[in-house]
């Protein structure tokens, strides 16, 4: 069910001049949200802004019915939400999208840059349900590397930064982590990124579901800006997915 509310800000946190975790406060019992899923923002205070932002869950606090978001500046919609300050009202359609199926007795998850956003979420449901995790994460350097501690508690982090700055230098797709075995891949991150890793997926014959980043418009399958090239068809991003098999995406 999908439903569409005012959350109150609890934090603005400020990660790099153009990189921003928003808390959120639900006044209510938070409904059921899939690692995965998404929102649809309405953004007030800025007239040439109509449509909503869809923004990745980054996070749920079930015990305190908080949700974090990462925003990313990229224009006039996303700027203006990262001037929200405490105690700001935002309004969401939430929860939008399939979310992924948790699978296996050990798997890996790869993000890249704040394509990465929705796998802290999907760690806290895999510790839930025993589930053994890797999660490697490439980013620019080490002052882009969010929700570090977070991953840390949850899981084992591997990161490469193309500086160097922490971590292995260069990108996920070299790094050792990849010669190990695991039953299932998440992939989350920048197109090139995801298709590198499923074509390791399926040289090794893994399981491996990845998050597309398509543009949005309505985020309920209305307006149908968000179609992805499936071996059934067209599918709408926001409906059918945003989490896709690559065995079931073309191109992939």
């Amino acid at each position: 069910m999908k439903y569409c509310k005012d959350f109150i800000v609890v934090k603005n946190e400020t990660i790099t001049p153009t990189l921003y975790i928003l808390r959120l406060q639900y006044p209510e019992t938070l409904p059921e949200i899939k690692p995965g899923q998404f929102v649809e923002i309405l953004v007030e205070g800025e007239k040439d802004v109509f449509l909503r932002r869809p923004i990745s869950i980054h996070d749920v606090d079930k015990e305190n019915n908080q949700i974090a978001l990462l925003v990313q500046v990229v224009g006039k919609g996303t700027s203006q939400l990262s001037k929200l300050k405490e105690g700001d009202k935002l309004n969401l359609i939430f929860p939008l999208g399939n979310g992924f199926t948790v699978m296996g007795k050990r798997v890996l998850l790869v993000g890249g840059g704040c394509g990465a956003a929705p796998l802290l979420y999907l760690l806290r449901v895999l510790k839930q349900q025993n589930i053994k995790s890797d999660i490697l994460i490439g980013c620019k350097d080490i002052n882009h590397l969010f929700s570090k501690k977070e991953y840390q508690e949850l899981s084992n982090l591997h990161v490469t930064t193309e500086d160097g700055s922490f971590g292995e230098k260069g990108f996920v797709t070299a790094h050792p982590i990849l010669n190990e075995d695991f039953d299932a891949i998440y992939c989350c991150g920048p197109t090139p990124m995801m298709k590198a890793i499923s074509q390791y997926a399926k040289q090794r014959n893994i399981t491996c579901y990845v998050s597309l980043e398509h543009k949005m418009a309505c985020g309920i399958g209305v307006c149908l800006c968000c179609v992805a090239e499936t071996n059934q068809g067209n599918k709408r991003t926001c409906v059918t997915g945003p989490i896709f098999l690559t065995s079931d995406l073309k191109d992939f």
